[in-house]
């Protein structure tokens, strides 16, 4: 058994039901031996798994190679990562490197104020979203129970109401330098935005010479059946955030801009120690070649597809929402922590996003037999 003292640590974070020690695939192993199938993946990080050989190859060889030179120079990585990312995004554009869909989104932020110009600052968000922890991603974040504790927040952040195309447009005045949406909210329930939607979104910002930001830290990346959701929901934006899958679990995030809108960008305007690092980048270049390998994006779609047909099947689940494998479930009979905690005892990882839905956000190559295990837990529970 593996005891662990946390007496150190900043209590920001509730102690943690388990410890886990290692993972392979899907599965995740305590201390104590017992396995669990993780349907969290890290918070949609691990998507293609826990230890995926290419990805620990990838790690070992780079850090005997080189680990860090800082941004004062140049490496080969980095860039190959960003013309990879960029010809997933369509083309036309440049990447920043970062650590975090935080600063991910903060870069996107900044950018917005350099190309808007002073005067013309404002970003519109909205209620539900959630873009980061920093100061400004959290103004950002339309959540504002999350604001009060670290009043007063940097100013130049609105937000307006949810798939609301007319409170959107009585927000934008000449303030406005862009609209920062997640295509599919993530931590506010897993609520899609319609086609429809977006596009209202994109011909407004369009009108009204502001840009358009779409933050797909969460979706990025083939979870919601496409690389980006914003392709499946068939609108093009002007800035697109991302991180969690782009590294498996190893610290990486990138702001996408097109060419353009990132040429508001000086030398000096915006930098980062660690962003696009040699470490971080040999682990995204490896998840990108195995993710275009087994085409993620087609796999998500199907396995998210089945794994959607069979929760709404299951007693007790009123509503199944999302888009490929990044999905809640509407819980009718218990509140969403109670049945995360059963299921926590029953070997199953899945998490609460309001007080009534779980998120279920598997590995993308996850099996049929991994999904079906997790059906069957959560009838188990939820009988």
């Amino acid at each position: 058994m593996t005891t662990v003292t946390r007496d150190a640590l900043m209590r920001t974070y509730p102690d943690p039901p388990v410890t886990f020690v290692r993972g392979e695939g899907s599965w995740l192993w305590d201390g104590e031996g017992r396995r669990y199938l993780d349907f969290v993946s890290g918070l949609a990080v691990t998507s293609l798994g826990h230890a995926h050989p290419a990805v620990a190859d990838a790690l070992a060889e780079q850090a005997r190679t080189l680990l860090h030179v800082s941004n004062l120079y140049g490496t080969i990585v980095g860039p190959e990562v960003a013309a990879a990312l960029d010809r997933l995004l369509g083309g036309g554009g440049q990447v920043f490197f970062c650590n975090s869909g935080a600063e991910a989104n903060e870069c996107a932020i900044k950018l917005a104020r350099r190309w808007g110009g002073h005067g013309r600052h404002v970003v519109v968000s909205a209620y539900g979203s959630f873009h980061g922890r920093t100061l400004a991603t959290l103004h950002a974040t339309g959540q504002p129970a999350k604001h009060e504790a670290f009043q007063p927040l940097p100013e130049g952040f609105r937000h307006v109401a949810w798939d609301d195309v007319g409170a959107l447009e009585a927000a934008i005045d000449p303030t406005v330098a862009a609209v920062l949406l997640e295509p599919v909210q993530g931590e506010g329930g897993v609520n899609p935005a319609t086609p429809e939607y977006l596009a209202a979104v994109r011909r407004l910002c369009d009108e009204r010479g502001v840009l358009l930001m779409l933050d797909e830290v969460q979706t990025g990346l083939g979870r919601t059946g496409a690389w980006f959701a914003h392709q499946r929901l068939g609108v093009r934006p002007d800035v697109v955030t991302m991180a969690k899958a782009l590294g498996n679990g190893v610290p990486i995030g990138a702001c996408w801009a097109r060419r353009e809108v990132a040429a508001a960008f000086a030398p000096g305007d915006h930098a980062t120690t660690f962003g696009g690092q040699p470490l971080a980048t040999a682990a995204a270049r490896a998840v990108l070649a195995v993710m275009e390998a087994e085409d993620v994006p087609a796999r998500a779609e199907r396995a998210g597809a089945r794994l959607r047909g069979a929760l709404a099947r299951v007693p007790g689940v009123s509503a199944v929402r999302g888009l490929g494998l990044l999905l809640a479930a509407e819980i009718s009979s218990r509140p969403a922590r109670e049945v995360v905690a059963a299921a926590l005892q029953a070997g199953l990882l899945v998490n609460p996003v309001t007080d009534s839905a779980i998120r279920l956000a598997p590995s993308l190559l996850v099996t049929d037999d991994e999904t079906d295990e997790a059906v069957r837990i959560l009838t188990e529970v939820l009988s």
